[in-house]
Parts: structure tokens; sequence; C-alpha cells
């Protein structure tokens, strides 16, 4: 299942995210359980359509409006250890703790993990683009079939299909500025 913004009224909004987020994690579907079953509460940034997800370790997960993503519990422990995006972009801010190393983001074309820091995901068409604002975030092709690279801050990667190598380059301050502008930052 995937969560996607569209301009609904705010009622009934809030009514699809919580039957959304229950049916991801099969929990009771009310405010309770969505606070304290998942771990993890959805908002609407003020003044715009952009969702946040945060949980009870510190994670968040920002969203812009129209971005398609799923939440993905591996070990059944009620906390997300990977975001599916399908599609625009998200930003992560993901504390340095022992339970979010390997937090992961999948996309048809890349995953990207990390270990404790700030970054942004971008998928358009058949790229997936990755920023870094902190910390170090790992990123491959998949399938994993070429070699993967490692980001720094104020680093990104394009990730197309194929198999030459990916090439990490500090981006230029207009287009960092441009993706994190579409998350509010």
């Amino acid at each position: 299942m995937r969560w996607s913004r569209t301009r609904h009224g705010s009622v009934r909004l809030a009514a699809m995210r919580l039957i959304l987020v229950g049916t991801l994690f099969h929990l009771p579907l009310s405010e309770t359980a969505l606070a304290q079953g998942i771990g993890c509460v959805l908002q609407t940034a003020a003044g715009s359509q952009r969702q946040i997800l945060r949980c009870r370790d510190g994670l968040s997960i920002e969203a812009e409006a129209g971005a398609t993503y799923s939440l993905v519990d591996r070990n059944r422990d009620t906390q997300p250890d990977a975001v599916n995006l399908q599609g625009r972009a998200i930003f992560i801010n993901a504390p340095s703790q022992p339970a979010r190393r390997g937090f992961q983001i999948m996309t048809p074309q890349a995953i990207a993990a990390v270990r404790g820091t700030q970054w942004a995901v971008d998928v358009s068409g058949t790229r997936t683009s990755v920023f870094v604002v902190t910390g170090r975030v790992a990123v491959q092709r998949v399938p994993g079939n070429t070699r993967g690279v490692s980001l720094g801050p104020g680093e990104g990667v394009d990730v197309e299909a194929g198999t030459s190598p990916l090439v990490v380059r500090r981006w230029p301050a207009p287009r960092a500025a441009a993706l994190l502008a579409r998350l509010g930052r």
C-alpha cells in the first residue's frame, strides 16, 4: 500500500491516514495505536501539503506533496526499517542510534542506507537522485551489479538503470537548494 497526498478535506485525509497506517502495520485503527503501537505519528506540515512521519526513536521522514511511498518493517518490531519510495521526494532525519543502523530508502533504481544522518531522495521517471545534508549515506544501484558509493555532506549521486559506475558529485548550491526547498528546507 502506498501513501500519496491529494487535495482532500483535512478530516477525510486524516481518516485515510489512520486507515493506511493501521493497514501497513496491522494495528487497531485508533490514535492511541497510531502514536504508541507503531511508534510513529503522521502529520501535515503547517502551511503546506508535505507529510511528516515522526517516530518515537527520533526518526522522521518528510514527504513532499504527491510523494508515493510505503514503510517497511522487516523485523516486525513496529518500527520502520526502510521506506519504499516510488515517486517524488522525501527527506530523512535518521539519528545515530543502534536501532537505526542500516535504515534504507529503496527506489526502483537504487538503495540508500545510512547510519545517523539527514538526506534527501528524489525519484523522477527512471532516475533516483540522492543528496546528503549531514552524515554519510551508502548508495548502490538495483540490482546491485555495480559498485556502490559513499556520499558525504554536500554530495549527491544520480542513479539510472544500467551498469556504468555511479559518480559522486558535489551538488551545485542551486540544485541542492531546489530539492531541499521542495521539502520545506
